[in-house]
Parts: structure tokens; sequence; C-alpha cells
């Protein structure tokens, strides 16, 4: 890619220094699987020692910007136009279990608009990287969402309501139309990674509720600057605050809104 620019760069050196840690974290969480509470004890450790490993590299590069943190909540700044917003573990569920799908993702909002984000998967060592008018990008890669145009063509992401969490009734009209009228759809379970692999052309679509700003805002932004439509379900424009997402192509963002109002209406 074109050089960096000074922020993109203080990004991924915090991204970078907070994946060594989860992944040596990760490498003895099946050491663990035995005790499910101890398990799960242990990740949460991870997940806060990466947090703060994150929040020490951004306050030190820009000491007078705010924080909205998974763990710690809301942290006030000087400077209120500029807030970090941070997941240092997006897919804690796949981290518990061992499975190798999960992220660090932080951006940084002006005025409430992402203008910078990162979503960094430390496995497969992929850094998606986006800056609001310089484009997104994997690693040195320039990104471009699918060009695929028609439903019956796109692999689309969701993620499913669990115990406890979200609206399971209304989910179950939605993809059985979804699954009717795609390729087939994917629930990997990390929805920051979901909103980079749009970006990257790798789904054509990604849709769900009941997120958090840390999960979607660098996401939102990768989509955007890779040429993506980025709405909530109903098409408005509220997403961080709302926690509801429809990322896709321009060719399908239209198409895929059509079935969920069907489903709306079912």
């Amino acid at each position: 890619m074109a050089a960096r620019s000074a922020l993109i760069n203080v990004m991924v050196s915090a991204a970078t220094k907070a994946a060594r840690g989860l992944l040596r974290d990760f490498g003895e969480v099946e050491n663990l699987q035995v005790a499910a509470k101890g398990t799960s004890d242990f990740v949460s450790n991870a997940d806060h020692k990466a947090e703060k490993t994150l929040r020490q590299e951004l306050h030190k590069a820009r000491p007078k910007f705010g924080f909205l943190l998974e763990e710690q909540g809301t942290v006030e700044g000087e400077d209120d136009r500029h807030v970090w917003v941070v997941d240092p573990l997006d897919g804690t569920t796949n981290f518990l279990h061992g499975i190798p799908h999960f992220a660090i993702s932080a951006a940084l909002l002006r005025d409430g608009e992402p203008i910078a984000g990162i979503v960094h998967e430390p496995v497969r060592d992929e850094m998606f990287i986006a800056e609001k008018g310089a484009g997104a990008w994997l690693n040195d890669r320039r990104l471009r969402v699918s060009g695929r145009r028609h439903l019956e063509n796109a692999v689309v992401a969701t993620g499913i309501p669990h115990r406890g969490r979200g609206d399971h009734e209304h989910f179950l009209k939605e993809l059985p139309l979804v699954m009717a009228n795609t390729a087939g759809v994917r629930r990997f379970g990390s929805a920051a990674l979901d909103l980079a692999w749009v970006a990257a052309g790798r789904y054509e679509g990604f849709w769900e509720r009941h997120l958090n700003a840390w999960d979607v805002a660098a996401g939102i932004l990768l989509v955007r600057e890779a040429g993506g439509l980025v709405t909530e379900m109903d098409g408005g424009a509220n997403m961080l605050e709302s926690g509801s997402i429809l990322a896709a192509n321009d060719q399908l963002h239209g198409p895929l809104r059509k079935l969920f109002k069907q489903a709306a209406r079912a």
C-alpha cells in the first residue's frame, strides 16, 4: 500500500503488540479445556491483558483522545471529538473453545464517525486496515468488495442468536429466506472479521443485530473504503448505537434489504 499514515502506524503497532499476548494465551487454551470455569477465567484474563496493552499504546500516542472499551467502558478524554473504540478479543467464544478465528478490532471516531480502523486476525497474521478517503487494505493489498451481482451466487455471513441473547423468533424468519436465495450462509463467530471479509470480497454480505460499537466500528469503515454499503437493517445510518447492521456490495445490498423487509412482514 501507499505509505501508511502516522495514525495507522500507531494502531497497527498497538494491535501487533496485543496480538502477541493473545497468541501465547491461545496456545494455552487447549490445556485448560477440562475445567470450564477455569478456561473462562483464563480467557477473561487474556481479554483484559490485551485491552490494557491496546489502551496503553494508543494513549501513549494520542494522550488527549478518549476511549470506548469493551471491558472498561467509557473513558473521557480532553479531546471530546476523538474516541478510540476497542475490542481486544472479538470472537471470545471461539477463543474459549480453541477455534482459531478471532480478532482485535480498533477504530478511531471523529465526531462519532469512524475515520481509521484496523481488524487484526493474529492466527493468519492478517491485518485489515482502513482510513477515511485512503481505501481499505489487507496487509499490503488493496481491497475491493465482491463484484458478484446476483444473490444466487452470493455467500452471506451472519451472527446467530444464542441462549439469552437476540431475537430468535425474528432471526428464524430471516434465515430461511436468505438460505433459499443465496449460495450459502456462514456463521463464524466474529462480527469484526465478518465485516473485514465483506471488504475483502470473501463474503458478499453480512447482517446481524444487537451488536456493540466496538464489534463493528472498524469493520464499517473497512467495508465503506472497499466500495461497499453499510446501513442498519432498516436502511438507517445509526449502526454504532443501534447495533443493527447490513453490509454488502453495492449490487446486493438492496436485494438483501428486500429479503429482510419480507421477513419483517411474515
